[in-house]
């Protein structure tokens, strides 16, 4: 099993936070959002990363190399990333993620570290992680048919018929990962999507009988980093024992 974190973007809204320092190396406690996120995967036996920068990129790759020398990372640049939006980071991973078993993360997240091993312990191949809160328009929300199986996973659709919000954390098996990529092959090339959400691609997927079981995690804390008011809230309602 395999680990993409991709933490290419500028998180403006995160200023001036962000002014100096990527987001995934803010620090609540002691350890950065992207220490964490080792931390949580190495525990649970993940050996072989990729993470995806852009913006201060130098910053990301000399903490990893300096706090995780013995670790496995191929580090890929996304020199774009103040014009494109994470599928592109997506797709730069190709030669890393294609046809692998994978976890994707996102790199704005602080979570519980037993996430991880729920999913991993999941007895399906592709998970897509689940919070169930009140929705609004900005998060990432998930609808389902009658069956529980995946209908819509965006921004835009109705929040009242939403379930939850997805998480950002995914789980993804070789069939389902070379699908991806022969999705995105065609999103990028041809028709030149690259300032779009990856969920995007998920969505196309779902029709040619590629998709996610959805893995409820409300239970466990987690939240994401995209203001200001976000990360103050995040230090104030971390458990002690995750602080």
């Amino acid at each position: 099993m395999k680990a993409l974190i991709l933490a290419a973007g500028t998180a403006s809204r995160l200023r001036p936070l962000t002014e100096h320092t990527p987001k995934s190396l803010l620090k609540i406690g002691d350890r950065s959002l992207l220490q964490r996120s080792l931390d949580a995967l190495t525990a649970n036996g993940i050996e072989d990363f990729c993470i995806v920068t852009g913006y201060l990129h130098e910053q990301i790759e000399d903490f990893v190399k300096t706090h995780y020398p013995t670790l496995k990372v191929t580090f890929i640049h996304n020199a774009d990333y103040a014009t494109t939006n994470n599928i592109y980071s997506l797709w730069l991973a190709r030669p890393f993620a294609e046809g692998a078993d994978m976890l994707l993360l996102d790199s704005d997240l602080l979570y519980d570290g037993k996430i991880v091993r729920r999913v991993l312990d999941s007895r399906d191949n592709n998970v897509l992680t689940l919070i169930r809160h009140e929705l609004g328009m900005e998060e990432i929300k998930v609808i389902v048919d009658q069956k529980g199986d995946i209908r819509e996973l965006n921004k835009t659709c109705n929040p009242k018929e939403a379930i939850g919000e997805s998480l950002g954390i995914e789980r993804m098996g070789r069939e389902y990962t070379t699908a991806l990529y022969r999705e995105l092959d065609k999103m990028m090339n041809e028709e030149k999507l690259v300032n779009s959400f990856y969920e995007l691609a998920f969505e196309r997927l779902i029709p040619q009988g590629h998709t996610f079981k959805v893995l409820d995690v409300s239970d466990l804390f987690s939240c994401e980093l995209d203001t200001v008011e976000d990360f103050e809230n995040a230090k104030s309602t971390i458990p002690a024992e995750l602080y």
